[in-house]
């Protein structure tokens, strides 16, 4: 299988949402680090996604007027085998990113980036059911906590929990930092 590392949506532009805090962000930052640079050692190609939408102003931060729909601070630098912008949350839709991963022979995708249950997890699900092979690497995702509908707290950690339960062994192969880049070498 020749594999594509995906990174989604990290960037600046959650830190101008009202939900944002730092507190799990060194630790997705580290494992997001830790596999951007894992695969770019491995030859793995890294494919940069940015999400832009809504109205073209200054105050909305996933405007690209607003200058923020750009790689979130502290992530590695990397040189992107390709860069898409998406408006939706499936970074499969009207991108081009499915022709590119087919043109370049892409069989298992790694997933990871932000949101762990939006744009990850959709991303997940409509490549899976494209036929790729995807790798979920959930501690190289990032989300925070949610109010419920009937007001309560739902934690991040729960997110992610649920978020791996349902994708696990149906839609992706659940991974950590070092499996999925262990799988990698497996390829290359």
């Amino acid at each position: 299988m020749k594999t594509c590392l995906l990174v989604i949506d990290a960037q600046e532009s959650f830190r101008h949402r009202p939900f944002f805090t730092e507190r799990d962000l060194p630790a997705y930052l580290a494992a997001q680090n830790a596999l951007i640079e894992g695969c770019v050692a491995r030859g793995v190609p890294v494919v940069r996604i940015l999400h832009s939408q809504g109205p073209e102003t200054a105050q909305n931060p996933f405007a690209q007027a607003s200058g923020q729909v750009r790689p979130i601070d502290g992530l590695a630098p990397f040189e992107a085998a390709a860069t898409f912008t998406k408006s939706r949350h499936s970074a499969l839709v009207g991108t081009g990113l499915d022709v590119w991963l087919t043109q370049h022979g892409i069989t298992r995708l790694i997933v990871s980036g932000i949101r762990t249950e939006q744009c990850c997890e959709t991303t997940t699900r409509h490549a899976s059911d494209l036929g790729w092979s995807v790798d979920y690497v959930l501690d190289a995702t990032l989300t925070w906590d949610m109010e419920q509908p009937d007001g309560r707290l739902l934690a991040a950690q729960d997110i992610k929990d649920r978020t791996a339960t349902v994708l696990a062994g149906r839609f992706a192969t659940l991974c950590r930092v070092d499996e999925a880049l262990a799988r990698c070498t497996m390829d290359h």
